[in-house]
């Protein structure tokens, strides 16, 4: 199958740009600076997606970094304008691609608190939520044009890079700890599962809507952190209070603080089988 990847260059459009090579898929990157290999993406113009069978769109501005204004427009406008644009042109293009495997967080379901949420739960409230569904308003708007269209809820990403890599050395002088009480819900995923799930995705024709990317056991944040620290061989036992991040971050402590307890219901039911399935065993292997 020959794909398209928006954000190939990222942290999980990378290891999905190598795992479909793996799998045998024929990859074309799209970036905002086009090169002889990659072709154009932006906001601004529909992208040329001429002769593609798929594409797997995971373009989008950080969520990382103080939530001001301005950054919240270009969240905003990189994943919904962006998406937009390539609807546009999935739509009119005569030997243009016919599925699209497009991003989203479980930040769609909002603080979740106890709550199990799975992918029939509606979307809850706050910025990420307000975000997550604007975005996949406008991916689904291809199915329209008879696009089958799957929108890849991807959870707190365990690899070497992201999120981890910023928290992985404070564990590992001994500065870490739980954040707040510790017992709001986590709901993370190894990357290679990511990837997984996208290429499970985009190679079943029976995969629609939703999807739930996390581990089939979601965690609290204390665990999270004893593990943590266990993997790097380092108490775990500087906490960090809830008053001091919302002071700090803003509301980007919403990432840290919210709790989200989310179940991969559509994957488990559609046979996916995870590559790494428990806390434990994606971070020795991330970490070791």
């Amino acid at each position: 199958m020959k794909i398209g990847i928006t954000g190939a260059s990222g942290f999980i459009g990378s290891e999905v740009f190598r795992s479909a090579v793996r799998n045998g898929h024929g990859v074309v990157p799209f970036s905002r600076r086009p090169s002889a290999e990659a072709r154009q993406f932006s906001t601004e113009a529909s992208p040329d997606v001429s002769g593609l069978e798929a594409v797997v769109n995971l373009a989008g501005e950080s969520i990382m970094g103080l939530w001001t204004r301005d950054k919240k427009r270009r969240i905003h406008d990189s994943r919904v304008l962006g998406t937009r644009r390539l609807v546009e042109a999935m739509a009119v293009a005569k030997d243009g691609p016919r599925v699209l495997i497009n991003a989203s967080a479980i930040g769609f379901y909002g603080d979740t608190g106890d709550r199990e949420v799975d992918e029939s739960t509606p979307s809850g409230e706050g910025f990420l939520a307000e975000i997550a569904r604007a975005w996949e308003l406008e991916a689904m708007r291809a199915e329209e044009y008879g696009i089958r269209v799957v929108c890849v809820r991807i959870g707190f990403v365990l690899g070497r890079g992201g999120a981890l890599r910023l928290v992985a050395p404070v564990f590992r002088m001994g500065l870490g700890g739980r954040l707040g009480n510790g017992r709001q819900w986590m709901s993370g995923v190894h990357l290679d599962d990511v990837a997984g799930i996208i290429l499970w995705a985009l190679e079943d024709g029976n995969v629609r809507g939703p999807v739930n990317a996390v581990m089939p056991e979601p965690f609290r944040n204390a665990e999270f952190t004893r593990e943590l620290g266990r993997a790097v061989h380092r108490p775990a036992i500087l906490p960090a209070p809830a008053f001091a991040l919302r002071l700090g971050l803003g509301e980007l402590s919403h990432l840290m603080l919210d709790s989200m307890r989310v179940r991969p219901r559509a994957a488990a039911d559609g046979g996916y089988v995870f590559q790494f399935a428990t806390l434990p065993a994606a971070l020795q292997d991330v970490l070791a």
